[in-house]
């Protein structure tokens, strides 16, 4: 499966953010306008950020996005953040996600990173089993945030 994973195509903004509404179906729909295709250039032009994404029948249907943070400790080698891992409805429980989790922890691995973290908002055992089950220790460390 890990195969299927690639990188996305600038092209494919409003397909992401179609996915992106079963993440978070409560977000205000973007318009892609002038503005936010500026910033999703932006994105796309940083080598730091990595958009996955698996495609099945002309449709995005998985997707993660992996941020390489340059750091001073652990041998000022940088660290991994993964965020926004969505996976379409009718697409799930098929290893699609697992997929695009494994390519990127992969590619912070070929860049140096000594770790890759990510959060989650979901309680639920089945999610928690499915990041435990992709290789992510939920005991390791505690997370906090604060929303600005």
């Amino acid at each position: 499966m890990i195969n299927k994973v690639r990188m996305i195509k600038q092209d494919e903004l409003e397909s992401l953010l179609s996915l992106y509404h079963y993440l978070n179906p409560d977000d205000p729909v973007l318009e892609i306008d002038d503005t936010l295709k500026n910033h999703w250039y932006d994105l796309l032009s940083d080598p730091n950020y990595f958009y996955l994404v698996i495609e099945e029948e002309d449709m995005l249907v998985s997707t993660c996005n992996l941020t390489i943070i340059k750091n001073l400790t652990r041998s000022a080698r940088p660290y991994g953040l993964i965020e926004n891992v969505v996976t379409h409805p009718d697409y799930r429980n098929k290893g699609y996600g697992t997929a695009v989790l494994k390519k990127s922890v992969q590619i912070a691995h070929e860049n140096g990173c000594y770790k890759v973290m990510l959060l989650t908002s979901q309680k639920d055992d089945a999610t928690l089993f499915f990041y435990e089950n992709a290789g992510f220790n939920r005991g390791e460390k505690t997370g906090f945030i604060i929303r600005v």
